[in-house]
């Protein structure tokens, strides 16, 4: 396949911005963004962005870079933090540089969520030349504390109006199609308390152990063949029992245990109900009041875009004039920080380069030709939304 001259040069200008970010250590824990928000902020600001970089809680920083004003606010968001490195030796590559191998770039971050994170870099730059948007506002976010799902990223913005989008664009990796249904996400942790005793005498005791045992029994028996029953297309309502810790010693009674499990909700299922429900099924398994409490760290709703919304659908037609074929429309495993607009009846849509498969995990790689089709497939989309002054 033959390579333009155009299509060399943001080859070579995507890898740049990407080995640039991945030399940038973001790992959560402990979420320090600070460094690769400063890094990022001196390519926008010389392209003539204003640039805020909010911090609620150190060291967890955003960045936010705005051209143009008002509606239609179009809002590119990828998040900068990166799970960590995992065992060291299972990397082929040293995982803080962007190693090139037969068209991967491989390294820390680069398929979730750095590719996508230099991707728009480039964009911002290119509509700078292109004069910046003719019309509304363009807008970049990088944002701190995606991978654990917590509230200083893309939510704090949010709460705080620093981000108030018509169309919300996460650079998620969907190999170049689209994601525009998302289920929503619920953790629930519970805690069972009894009353520690020689392990010798179990009688003596009450087992917290056992009691979150009869629980979990409950939640399984009653709430499980529930959600099987509850779809949307390729979607399915489903609960995970994720971890369970208790007890101290072999011989002691433990007087403590605590479990967190994750619900994944469709995006009719508000958020609320489902945490109503589980805590229905829990009360009806017995157990003596105040022998157990529920908190509730993670809860936010799911999202549907409609494919024939103006923004999702110039996005679309955007993938299809470059590839010549229509986008497939994807089912999503994770969450992303769309999640956080769910109820603000804006187009809310993933897209980006890399495979979600290959995240998480030694050898994370992203292709370089999927960048480059990611980079001109955006500048379209944002020409068709927004026009250009230039």
């Amino acid at each position: 396949m033959t390579v333009t001259v155009e299509e060399q040069s943001v080859a070579e200008s995507l890898h740049a911005l990407l080995a640039e970010l991945i030399a940038i250590p973001s790992t959560t824990p402990p979420g320090d963004t600070r460094a690769i928000c400063e890094a990022a902020g001196q390519h926008f600001r010389a392209a003539g962005y204003e640039v805020s970089t909010p911090m609620r809680t150190p060291p967890i920083a955003n960045l936010v870079a705005r051209r143009g004003q008002g509606s239609p606010c179009v809002v590119f968001n990828s998040h900068i933090d990166t799970v960590g490195t995992g065992d060291p030796a299972a990397w082929r590559t040293d995982p803080f540089a962007a190693t090139m191998d037969k068209g991967r770039i491989y390294g820390l971050g680069a398929n979730n969520c750095k590719g996508s994170a230099a991707v728009h870099l480039w964009l911002a730059s290119e509509a700078a030349r292109l004069g910046g948007p003719a019309r509304g506002s363009l807008v970049f976010v990088l944002a701190g504390d995606e991978e654990r799902l917590g509230p200083e990223g893309t939510a704090y913005l949010r709460e705080e109006g620093l981000i108030r989008p018509d169309a919300l664009v996460l650079g998620a990796p969907t190999e170049n199609h689209l994601i525009v249904e998302e289920r929503g996400i619920l953790w629930l942790e519970i805690e069972t308390t009894g009353r520690a005793a020689h392990g010798g005498d179990p009688p003596a005791g009450d087992n917290a152990i056992l009691r979150m045992m009869r629980l979990l029994e409950r939640l399984q028996a009653e709430l499980g063949p529930r959600l099987a029953a509850r779809r949307s297309g390729g979607k399915v309502s489903t609960m995970n029992i994720g971890t369970v810790h208790g007890g101290e010693n072999p011989n002691v009674v433990p007087d403590r245990c605590t479990a967190r499990i994750d619900r994944r909700l469709l995006p009719d299922e508000p958020v609320e109900e489902a945490h109503a429900e589980m805590e229905a099924v829990l009360a009806g398994a017995g157990e003596p009041a105040g022998s157990y409490t529920v908190r509730r760290p993670v809860g936010t709703d799911g999202f549907s875009a409609p494919l024939d919304g103006p923004h999702v659908s110039a996005l679309a037609a955007a993938i299809e004039e470059r590839l010549g074929r229509p986008p497939a429309v994807l089912n999503a495993l994770a969450a992303s920080d769309g999640r956080f607009f769910a109820r603000d009846g804006i187009e809310i849509v993933n897209f980006g380069p890399g495979d979600g498969a290959v995240s998480h995990a030694a050898n994370e790689f992203v292709p370089l030709a999927e960048m480059v089709d990611a980079a001109l497939i955006l500048r379209s989309f944002v020409e068709r939304t927004l026009g250009f002054a230039g």
